[in-house]
This record gives C-alpha cells, structure tokens and sequence, in this order.
C-alpha cells in the first residue's frame, strides 16, 4: 500500500485511499453468520450493549429475511446505529461478550448490525413516525450522537423539537470527526435524515452566543439540551508552535471528510503527538494522504495509550511507528518558516498520578532530534467554556455538573448529555454511550412533563 500512495500526485487520485477500508457482508455471509446464532435467552451481548439493542432479535430478522424489521430493531434502541455498526469497540461489548467466545468465536455483531442498516439506507426506508404534537418544545444544541438521540426520541413522544448546530450539517462527530474510511459521511447523514424526518427542524450555520442567545433559549423553549461535544485540540505548549506544518487533528479529519485532501502530506515525514483514537485517525489519514514515514509518539507506553485496540492494530497494519516515552521538547524552524525538525526528550513512568495512570518524567540528558515535515497535534481536546458559563451552569473544569438521574444541569431548564458530561473520570465517551445518553435525556425529560402535555395518553 505505501508503494502505492507514493507514486499518488493529486487530490483526484488521493480519493480512492478514503473509500471505506472494509466491505459489508454479502447476502450469503450474513446468513451464514446469522444462522451461527444462538439466540440465547438472557443473553450477554443484550446487557454488553449500552443502547440494548434486542441483538438476538435483529439477528433472527436477518435470518427471515426481514431487514427492514431488522433494522427497525437496531435503530429503535440506538438512533445512530448505523454509525455504531461501524465504530463501536464491539469486540469490548456485544461480541466480547458472545457465549461463543468460549467455544468458537463470537457472532460478528457490528458486521450484521452494518448488513441491516446498509440495507435501509440502500432501500431510502423510514423507519419511524413522529407522535402526535403535545404542545412542549424543546430546543437542542449540537447535532451529534447524543443530540441527535434525543432529538428522535422526543419526536417520537410528540415534542416539538428544534436542533441548533453551528456547523454546515449535522451529525457532529459521526459526520466530522471519525475518518471517512471507517465512517463515511453518507452512514451519518442518513442517520440525520432519519431524525429530519420525524419533523425536527435542524439549524445549522447557528451558533449560540452569535445567531442566537443562551438566555433566549432559556425563555423561548420550555427545556434547552446541551449536546456540543467537545473543541479543538489545545496547543502542545511548546517552543515553535507557531510554525508552519503543524496541524490539528480534529482539522485534518474533518478536511478529508469534506473531500479536502491535503496534497501538502504526500512524500512527507509526519508525526502526530499523542496515543488516543484522535491520535490514530491522524495518522491513518496520513498515510492515505502519502505521506512517507508517520509516527505517532506518546510519553507513556503502550500499556496506558488511550486508543481502542482495533484501531491500535488497524494504525499497524498500516504501517505507523509508535515511539514510546517519548515528548516532544521544541520545534525547529527552516530558512521559510516551516518546521523542519523536532528536539524530543525521552520519559520516564513514576507513580500512578490523579488520572490512575504512572506520571511520565523527563529523563535527564535524553534529548535528541528527529528530522520531521509535519506535526499533528492530537492530546486531547478543549470543552467549549464560554458556552457552558453562557448558560451559567456549574461544572468542574468544563464537565457540566448534572443529576446522574435526570440530566438537569444547575440551571433546572437545561440538560447536558454527551462529551459536555464524561471526563475526570465520569463514563467513556463512546459514540454508543452518547447515544444512549441522548434517550435517557429524552425520557427524562418526558417524565417531567407527561403530565402536563395537551394529548398525552
């Protein structure tokens, strides 16, 4: 494959590298792993699913031959399942949990639950229908997995839903910050449409706090749902920075995503900073963008790098160098301006610090160059501060307090689901986690105002 993105000179032919990296099943291969199934009664991949997706149930349909009721299955329990087939750790929940696990090897749960959403989206299905309008409204703020979970569920209990989202189209982080390889745009648009569809009204080009207020929210809606997600990557801190060739790789995914491929990375040695998912995309996006050497340096080991395991051995595959215990110290700039090299320092893991993790320290008289192109910074990313004090909410270092229970945040108008919650410690910001935040949000919601609703049955 490098032999290949080498000889690749244009945007046109850099396209290809970005089509989605795995096929879906055929007819034939999901029979033939539908019917490996056991149907368990009780069973473990149900409770390993944090939507509580009847998989037995969707898997059974496959089997009839009723993918429309399959996916009508999958997409009731999550709102985003279609995105989740794709980017789900499945082998940590459903599938590591399969009883075939221990005699053979478990049912592909994601391929199958891909299989059945794909043919939806093939088949232009709706899957659903809104509820008779109740006369309560409620507005929303990000369009994302969580945003958009509760949107459809409030839809469907007759609530007058309005979506606000600052960028050109929705779907947050399923649209624009999962590499399109895995994740094509079209999966999460659809999964938009689905919502749309219900006659939630999508916003976008609105941001709050320019096009729109937070104290107007508060007034004009009779409940506001804060599901923003998190920001940009923040800066590394270091000497140099502000050279040219240093990327974010939020930026980076988000460009290939809007079919923007960056020429600039073709033959180029890259290093990207950081061991996380985020970490990952960029440098797979890296290679596909021919790129000539890539490496992801993190200043632990690979025991405490925060990436999901697959995608740890999909960065491999691909042919990304890990360097260990290692931080960058400096940039250094050529004659134009451009980074050219990086002065980097070898680490050291003492005690478990507040994260749980060892604290890594420089080791004394370690440092050393490495000749380098470009830089992708990838630790991390900022929460949207201004918004949450827009909103006046109380929070702990820009994770939005609520009640674990109701999702109601300090001010008793506004609820917060999604990334605006996990954090120091509280869930792991999964897609499926969001989305499953998004419905309990939504009944929270209903429960509060069920009995005071026009036509509630």
């Amino acid at each position: 494959m490098r032999d290949l993105l080498k000889n690749l000179i244009s945007g046109e032919a850099l396209a290809a590298n970005f089509e989605e990296s795995k096929p879906s099943f055929n007819s034939e291969q999901a029979l033939d792993e539908a019917n490996r199934c056991l149907y368990c009664y009780d069973a473990p991949c149900i409770t390993a699913c944090p939507t509580g997706i009847d998989i037995p149930g969707f898997i059974k349909k496959i089997v009839s031959g009723n993918l429309k009721g399959s996916a009508t299955t999958i997409m009731d329990s999550n709102p985003v399942g279609a995105s989740c087939a794709r980017v789900c750790p499945t082998e940590e929940l459903c599938e590591g949990a399969c009883v075939l696990n221990y005699s053979t090897k478990p049912i592909p749960i994601g391929d199958l639950q891909r299989f059945a959403t794909d043919w939806a989206i093939k088949n232009e299905e709706v899957l659903f229908k809104a509820g008779k309008k109740n006369g309560k409204t409620v507005a929303i703020v990000g369009s994302g997995p969580a945003g958009l979970s509760t949107a459809r569920e409030l839809a469907r209990l007759g609530y007058e839903v309005t979506i606000f989202e600052a960028k050109s189209e929705a779907g947050g982080l399923d649209t624009f910050g999962i590499v399109p390889f895995r994740l094509p745009k079209d999966i999460s648009l659809w999964e938009v449409e689905q919502v749309e569809n219900l006659g939630v009204e999508i916003r976008t080009n609105t941001e709050i706090g320019e096009d729109i207020f937070a104290d107007d929210l508060v007034e004009q809606y009779d409940a506001v749902v804060l599901a923003i997600g998190m920001s940009k990557v923040p800066m590394l801190g270091i000497e140099g920075e502000e050279l040219e060739g240093i990327y974010d790789a939020i930026d980076l995914v988000e460009r290939t995503k809007n079919g923007d491929y960056a020429e600039e990375f073709i033959g180029k040695r890259v290093v990207i900073i950081g061991a996380g998912n985020t970490a990952v995309d960029g440098a797979t996006t890296s290679v596909r963008l021919g790129a000539d050497n890539v490496k992801i340096l993190y200043r632990r080991t690979e025991a405490e790098m925060t990436a999901y395991d697959f995608e740890y051995e999909f960065a491999k595959q691909d042919g990304v160098e890990f360097r260990w215990l290692t931080n960058p110290k400096r940039l250094i700039s050529d004659e134009n301006g451009h980074v050219k090299q990086m002065e980097c320092v070898k680490m050291e893991l003492h005690e478990v610090g507040g994260d749980g993790r060892p604290r890594p320290v420089e080791k004394e008289g370690s440092e050393f160059l490495m000749d380098v192109d470009i830089v992708v910074k990838a630790i991390g990313q900022t929460r949207h501060m201004k918004m949450i004090e827009d909103f006046g909410l109380k929070h702990n270092g820009g994770v939005v307090k609520v009640d674990p229970e109701t999702f109601i945040t300090s001010n008793p108008k506004v609820y917060a689901a999604g990334d605006m919650i996990f954090g120091k410690g509280l869930g792991e910001a999964m897609v499926v986690t969001a989305a499953q935040q998004g419905k309990d949000t939504a009944l929270a919601i209903h429960e509060r105002f069920k009995e005071s609703v026009t036509d509630y049955a």
